[in-house]
């Protein structure tokens, strides 16, 4: 048959464990558009990826051994008026030219109908000739540059360079981990391809211990994953290696009741570094659940790549998880040999843990003089100095003395614990174990968990710091961050961000906003820009608040409002950031009353007629000097208003002062269509100005209306 499924597998040494995913998703996705580009698949035709430690395998169904013939465009032969007589007719240029072109006799009537047409091109009548279809390619001739080409587009993350397998040792071969096989399978026939210095074949090999036939000849392309799971001991297939990970371990913790620890990276790592796996339980001595349970997870995890158990409180057990990439009959040497591994491990985390103790976190803080933050910025000591000058501020804006004092402690010592031998070696832990040594020195909660906290959130979705003075801190520490890096020109551009600005400037609205503080944001930014030395950077206070007001327009369009609602109410600048959802639901609401279209449009044109005034328009309104009665009207009308809407918008109802605007609708839309704004009598003109400036600030207090105006 003409069209079987087609089978890719490339046999290379151990990949890199983090990146195995991605490039299996991306090997069998590249090599299947590379197919459908060239037409050699059905339009029922299905992808499914392989990936393990040693290989990236694609499968196809319904790929074809010819391709599709293709349309070719039409060819232009000549100018209408030069072909054809006035009856549409073929001239004697045509018939020649169509004689030439089939090169015998051929049925003239039938071109016409079938082949020949008119059509404009460049303004001009030209004739054309529908082409015939190009022929299908090959498979066999089109899969090679197909897979060089995906090949090519794979997400390496480094590249090696090794001897070209088929060369004569000086030809060389770059590709992530040097490969050593190749098959190509159409069917059950090999397809004759060669890549990265391999030809394909059938052959490949099986799990690298435990494979039943070594090597694995696979018959056809639909019996791959079969006969690697039962002939080679290997689950191909990434998503089902994982679910078979998943499985095991919870039904091995299932009979302590205990919980293996939810972590997808850890578990997309472990699934990509075994091809078979073997879930097995090892236990360490209970006594190293002395040291905190953060520092024996991470080490757990990060180097050796176990996964902890946690009993039902979310507590740290003396049981850890095991997936092994063998199933010997007796595990007991298996087991045992992890544990051997990891009891140092964890000596090292307790007695990193016991000498950290030893001095405190104030002890510490001295040293900070010695570690440079940025060489225009200063050290880590010096930046304490302004995150406790910030806090304190914040803690004196948001509360009292005693919150002053305890935010300004607790930045005083935010940093300390980076001198810490734990945090020297788990770079993860800075500001966790913070607070475990200020329990430990007898600092109050408060300060300990803010210690811990200032980082947060640390990315998206992360949870906020858990009370006032981690807030403060929190809130000054990304401050200084922002302010000082913006101060020295460090200004992100496109997608570069080195120092996660974006992050900080995020983390800094979702505390205004989450925490409903009462802040004004040039207010955080000039107490920020204050606690640096004169002098030390430029003026980019500007720059800092349209910076924040960008991040918070991406967030707010995130969270489902629409670009005409956000544009609303940011182009106000408003300066407590936490009323901005408050705001952009008022709008929302507002934009769904009939009304809304009429008085947003209004609004855009009393906005344009006050920017056009010439002169300062007074606020002062005369209502003697009103002409037409649609002036009196909408006098009326807004007095009635005014108070309505302002009362509401004090009390912080944003949505009743917007909404009561839509009484406004008739008296606006009848003094438009009634009096002429620019009066030839100035005393006239400046009431009518005065008036519309009134309708205008009563109109644009919550947000600007006009940016709804379609």
């Amino acid at each position: 048959m003409s069209t079987q499924s087609l089978l890719v597998e490339l046999f290379v040494e151990e990949l890199p464990p983090k990146a195995l995913k991605k490039l299996g998703d991306a090997f069998a996705s590249k090599v299947f558009e590379g197919l459908e580009l060239n037409d050699f698949l059905e339009p029922n035709s299905e992808l499914t990826s392989f990936a393990t430690p040693r290989r990236l395998a694609v499968h196809i169904t319904g790929v074809r051994l010819v391709s599709q013939p293709r349309p070719q465009p039409p060819k232009t032969l000549m100018p209408a008026s030069v072909g054809l007589d006035e009856d549409g007719k073929p001239k004697a240029p045509l018939l020649k030219r169509l004689r030439s072109m089939y090169h015998d006799e051929v049925d003239i009537a039938w071109l016409m109908d079938e082949r020949v047409f008119v059509e404009e091109d460049g303004g001009k009548q030209v004739i054309k000739h529908r082409e015939d279809l190009a022929a299908g390619s090959n498979l066999f001739i089109r899969l090679g540059g197909a897979l060089e080409e995906a090949l090519e587009k794979l997400p390496i993350p480094k590249i090696m360079t090794y001897p070209n397998p088929s060369g004569d040792g000086w030809e060389t071969v770059d590709f992530v981990r040097p490969a050593h096989n190749l098959i190509a399978l159409h069917g059950t026939e090999i397809v004759p391809v060669s890549v990265l210095g391999l030809q394909a074949g059938r052959d490949t090999q099986g799990h690298r211990f435990e494979a039943c036939v070594n090597p694995v000849s696979i018959q056809s392309a639909d019996s791959y994953a079969s006969q690697m799971k039962d002939d080679g001991a290997v689950i191909a297939s990434f998503a089902e290696r994982r679910t078979e990970i998943v499985r095991q371990l919870q039904a091995a913790a299932a009979p302590s009741g205990f919980t293996p620890i939810d972590d997808d990276a850890l578990l997309d790592e472990v699934t990509a570094l075994v091809e078979r796996p073997n879930v097995l339980v090892g236990k360490f001595e209970a006594a190293y659940l002395e040291v905190p349970q953060e520092c024996l997870i991470l080490t757990m995890k990060a180097n050796q790549k176990y996964f902890p158990l946690l009993d039902k409180g979310g507590k740290l057990t003396n049981q850890f998880l095991i997936v092994s990439n063998i199933s010997p009959d007796d595990a007991s040497a298996v087991i045992q040999g992890n544990e051997r591994v990891v009891r140092p491990r964890l000596a090292d985390a307790k007695f990193f843990f016991d000498q950290d103790r030893k001095k405190t976190l104030e002890s510490r803080v001295a040293g900070l003089a010695k570690v440079v933050y940025h060489n225009k910025l200063g050290t880590q000591s010096e930046r304490a100095e302004r995150v406790m000058t910030i806090a304190r501020a914040l803690g004196q804006m948001l509360g009292n003395e005693e919150l002053a004092l305890h935010a300004e402690r607790a930045a005083l010592l935010a940093k300390a614990d980076l001198l810490t031998d734990m945090v020297g070696e788990f770079p993860e832990l800075q500001g966790i174990m913070g607070r475990y040594y200020a329990h430990h020195d007898g600092l109050p909660e408060d300060i300990a968990f803010a210690i811990e906290d200032h980082y947060k959130p640390r990315f998206s979705g992360d949870e906020l710091p858990r009370n006032d003075v981690g807030v403060c801190v929190a809130l000054a520490d990304k401050l200084e961050t922002l302010v000082g890096l913006f101060g020295i020109g460090q200004i992100p551009t496109g997608d570069k961000d080195p120092f996660a600005l974006r992050r900080h400037a995020l983390g800094i609205l979702r505390i205004l906003i989450e925490k409903s503080l009462p802040l004004s944001l040039t207010d955080l930014v000039n107490t920020a820009f204050s606690a640096f030395p004169s002098g030390m950077l430029g003026d980019a206070r500007t720059d800092v608040k349209t910076f924040v007001f960008d991040r918070l327009s991406g967030s707010m369009r995130d969270q489902g409002y629409t670009a005409s609602e956000v544009d609303a109410v940011l182009c106000m600048r408003p300066e407590q950031v936490a009323l901005v959802p408050k705001q952009l639901n008022a709008v929302r609401a507002f934009s769904a009353l009939p009304e809304a279209p009429a008085l947003a449009a209004a609004n855009k044109r009393v906005g344009n007629i006050l920017k056009k005034a010439e002169g300062e328009v007074g606020g002062a309104i005369d209502p003697t000097r009103f002409v037409e009665a649609a002036e009196s009207a909408l006098f009326a009308a807004l007095s009635e208003i005014v108070p309505t809407a302002d009362a509401a918008f004090s009390s912080g109802d944003y949505t009743a002062s917007l909404q009561a605007l839509a009484a406004l609708k008739a008296p606006v839309d009848a003094f438009f269509d009634g009096v002429m704004v620019n009066a030839d009598d100035p005393a006239l003109k400046a009431n009518r100005l005065a008036l519309l400036n009134q309708l205008h600030q009563t109109m644009n207090r919550v947000a600007d209306i006009s940016r709804l105006a379609a």
